[in-house]
């Protein structure tokens, strides 16, 4: 009984440190990795104060530091079923449903994947695809191979922008509807692009559309989370500057709940479907346990939400996406959109800088030591 209760004490402190890091603003992947498992340390905290008392059976009364991990281990739990309860059905949707008689010339219905440019099983892929019948199909970790494969949409999806790279930062736009002002930019580092471009509805009414995927914090090479949190900084600062109909689409590498990803939404004046829906956890695929809400779609107060759907299993590490909105040509005002907060502005600045700064300090064995890591 000694082993495990000493087994179930180091894995509640292990808790509760993560818990308390999650609210640090360091971008030390060994700090921001505490974003990601809300879930899973929900549920190993919930558990917890009932193995220690199982342990303590026939022993003698908890000494006072238990009573203190118990205590911590309740706070924790609350803390993170807080973070994620805005997620669930319990809570009011962000975004209303679309009304019954909306007009379907002013619908969008796009697919979001991260395809995982090692992944082979494109026809499991295309078969999961087509059955949406999307009118977009937003691809990332494309390579000059899913590029070749992904050629067989052409027939039915006329509009396309390619950007294959084997770094697994490639990007694949496919739409049956038609796309103008398309621009690929380098928001932060010339091997992560993302995409911007304009959709054109079949009303006539058009939309803009940002697709991004930028780069993760990763524990086996140290990589913090500076080049991730300056291109969602970035890319929010050039989104808060539009004032027609935006959807941002991709995978941010970052989870719903985090801040970096707040203060995103916060700039760009996006909204998040899955509010008062689920999480929507699209990675990982192949571990039930560990799945997180990495892909995501936002877009502003225009839209009304049709169907948000996580899609079967394509081989990638990734589940993809569906989503439909409908077109509001008279938008109502809503007053989730939340405000700028007083340091905003001041975080952004200080992403946008970190980042610049990493860049210039890195070393050449350093910047090629993250490149062979991307392949």
């Amino acid at each position: 009984m000694l082993t495990l209760k000493v087994i179930f004490a180091v894995l509640g402190f292990w808790v509760v440190v993560m818990t308390a890091l999650s609210f640090v603003r360091s971008r030390a992947w060994w700090v921001r990795i505490s974003d990601f498992p809300r879930p899973q340390i929900a549920f190993v905290s919930s558990l917890l104060p009932g193995l220690l008392v199982l342990a303590n059976l026939g022993s003698q009364e908890a000494a006072p530091w238990e009573w203190v991990l118990l205590i911590l281990l309740a706070a924790s739990v609350v803390v993170q079923v807080g973070q994620m309860l805005p997620y669930t059905p319990l809570w009011k949707h962000q975004v209303p449903p679309a009304p019954a008689g909306f007009d379907r010339k002013n619908r969008l219905r796009m697919v979001a994947s991260n395809v995982c440019m090692q992944n082979r099983d494109i026809a499991r892929w295309l078969a999961t695809v087509r059955a949406e019948d999307p009118d977009v199909i937003v691809a990332v970790e494309v390579d000059e191979w899913w590029s070749g494969q992904l050629s067989v949409l052409e027939a039915d999806y006329p509009h396309r922008i390619l950007q294959p790279q084997s770094n697994t930062y490639g990007m694949a736009i496919y739409a049956r509807l038609a796309l103008h002002d398309t621009e690929i930019k380098r928001l932060v580092e010339p091997e992560v692009p993302s995409i911007f471009m304009v959709l054109e509805l079949p009303s006539g009414q058009r939309v803009r559309c940002v697709a991004l995927h930028p780069r993760p914090p990763r524990p086996d090479i140290a990589q913090d989370s500076k080049l991730r949190d300056a291109e969602l900084a970035k890319a929010g600062e050039i989104i808060r500057e539009y004032h027609s109909p935006v959807i941002v689409v991709g995978d941010l590498n970052d989870v719903a709940w985090s801040h970096t990803t707040h203060l995103f939404q916060r700039f760009a004046r996006v909204l998040d479907p899955r509010i008062g829906r689920g999480l929507f956890a699209t990675f990982h695929a192949n571990y039930r346990f560990l799945r997180y809400p990495l892909d995501h779609v936002f877009h502003t107060h225009h839209f009304d939400l049709v169907e948000l759907r996580r899609l079967a299993h394509v081989g990638s590490d990734h589940f993809p996406i569906v989503i439909e909105v409908a077109l509001r040509l008279e938008p109502i005002p809503r007053p989730e959109v939340a405000p700028l907060e007083k340091d905003d502005r001041a975080h952004v600045r200080d992403a946008v800088q970190e980042a610049r700064e990493l860049q210039l300090e890195e070393s050449p064995s350093e910047r090629h030591r993250r490149k062979q890591a991307d392949k």
